[in-house]
């Protein structure tokens, strides 16, 4: 449980990095408290989609990540990113993720700053 709680709390850190750094991904809301509380359910929606649905796209593409040396995942990680900004809409909450490009830089962005706050952070070992 504790683990859970770590990598939830380094996918919205390194999300609320991305948004900071990226003018085409936005949070919206009316106070700070509004803004953290969607940070945190954006995160779990962003943990889920990584869950469930990554693997499944990883092993489809395994031919395009092999061909490219890895590099397809930079493509793979911007479409969850596009899929997190997609579902967190049909769930009225205000992340936005304007175009593939800024997906791609962002999935970056996420990854090397989630990779980064999880050395730092202690897991649940």
């Amino acid at each position: 449980m504790k683990n859970f709680v770590v990598k939830t709390i380094a996918n919205a850190g390194a999300l609320a990095v991305a948004v900071w750094l990226l003018d085409k991904i936005t949070l919206t809301g009316d106070s700070t408290g509004k803004k953290i509380g969607t940070l945190i359910i954006v995160a779990l929606i962003f943990g889920l989609v990584n869950f469930l649905v990554k693997p499944l796209v990883k092993l489809l593409s395994l031919p395009l990540l092999i061909l490219t040396l890895g590099l397809f995942t930079l493509v793979v990680n911007a479409l969850m990113l596009l899929l997190t900004s997609w579902l967190t809409d049909q769930f009225d909450l205000s992340f936005q993720v304007d175009g593939f490009w800024t997906a791609v830089l962002g999935g970056l962005i996420i990854s090397v700053v989630s990779w980064a706050l999880n050395v730092v952070l202690p897991d649940g070992d």
